[in-house]
């Protein structure tokens, strides 16, 4: 009663004086502080239910994402190969404007115990491929075909020991026999006569394999031997080797 009684005469003067009385703003503070305490905690009750219900969603569209990027990715890829293509594409079609007949085709293998300079390339006797066909690209002479399947061929390199094309020095017309040294190419059989020099530039002769004037490469040494019969000249051949992808077949 007594503590009424004091509650009662503080809230008679406060109402005298005009002003909130001190109960009335302690009591106004804790309701405001409760209040704001169970609405924080209400929000983060709703933010947490919301990440549960959209988390499968979110997994879902990360999962998304990343299967685009992987697809993207690989469209760099590939085109970035296609524009890498291009210059070989554009040399081949150059040799394929000179021997309008031959068989463009790709180089698909080669010998991995290096004991022979053979290439395979990915057509065959199906595409029009022949024995013994001689095989160019845009930068010179390449080999010429021994071996035939239906859809795949081989191709000894004119780098190889077994292979003899007939050749000419453009500049004086002497003839010679272009033999491999599995890394180069030897010129062989040349008259005493041909005054040969560095940088001399090496075709093929007119044969079964090739037509005249094809590039074989260019003499990079001169051999004399005193009292023989004939001179040789080393020969750096036109094609890289190193990088061999599209060649043509020439057709017979």
């Amino acid at each position: 009663m007594i503590v009424a009684a004091a509650v009662a005469l503080i809230q008679i003067e406060a109402a005298r004086s005009g002003k909130p009385s001190f109960l009335n703003s302690t009591l106004t503070t804790v309701i405001g502080f409760f209040q704001t305490g169970a609405s924080s905690g209400l929000d983060a009750a709703r933010d947490a239910l919301g990440s549960v219900v959209q988390a499968p969603r979110l997994a879902h569209d990360n999962a998304e994402l990343e299967a685009r990027n992987r697809a993207l990715e690989a469209e760099n890829v590939r085109l970035r190969e296609a524009v890498s293509q291009q210059p070989e594409i554009a040399a081949i079609d150059r040799a394929l404007q000179a021997e309008p007949n031959g068989i463009v085709a790709g180089t698909i293998g080669f010998d991995p115990e290096n004991q022979s300079r053979i290439v395979t390339i990915d057509k065959g006797w199906q595409a029009g491929v022949r024995l013994d066909a001689g095989v160019i690209n845009a930068e010179g002479v390449v080999g010429r075909v021994v071996a035939v399947e239906p859809f795949t061929s081989n191709v000894l390199l004119v780098t190889d020991a077994e292979s003899k094309v007939p050749a000419v020095v453009q500049r004086g017309r002497w003839w010679g026999i272009a033999t491999g040294t599995n890394t180069r190419v030897q010129l062989q059989y040349v008259s005493q006569d041909a005054q040969l020099r560095r940088g001399d530039i090496v075709v093929t002769g007119e044969g079964r394999s090739f037509h005249a004037g094809l590039p074989i490469g260019r003499v990079v040494q001169v051999f004399h031997a005193e009292g023989a019969l004939y001179q040789a000249a080393l020969v750096e051949p036109s094609v890289a080797f190193g990088h061999l992808g599209r060649v043509l077949v020439l057709a017979h």
